[in-house]
């Protein structure tokens, strides 16, 4: 099992910016990490990730926008948002993508997601 700890969220401005946090129980494992969002009344989706080889992904709706990286434990994920506005509020998750053992098995964790509200 693999616990994930999100912190950074709140409302903002529209140009401001934030920082979320995600910190993973464990580190042994972790193939990716990365956030997804959802607003009210849409599904989840990606806002981007980052493999254990430091290789990042991005929604085309947040590219040159926001950054993905990683702490030098490996187990804390960020995500560095700028110009942010009011169609990036909604919740954000944080996602780790956990190897079984040394089998070609995973499995997916969520955080509980953390609150982004950004006003007009």
């Amino acid at each position: 099992q693999v616990q994930l700890a999100e912190s950074g969220g709140g409302l903002v401005q529209a140009g401001g910016s934030l920082r979320l946090s995600c910190a993973a129980s464990k580190i042994f494992s972790i193939a990716t990490m990365g956030w997804y969002r959802q607003a009210p009344g849409k599904q989840r989706e990606l806002v981007g990730t980052i493999i254990s080889g430091g290789n990042t992904n991005y929604a085309d709706s947040v590219k040159g926008r926001f950054s993905i990286s990683r702490g030098d434990a490996k187990n804390t994920v960020y995500l560095q948002m700028t110009d942010l506005k009011p169609e990036d509020s909604g919740v954000y998750y944080c996602y780790a993508k956990v190897q079984v053992g040394s089998s070609r098995l995973y499995v997916d964790y969520w955080g509980q997601g953390t609150q982004v509200t950004v006003s007009s």
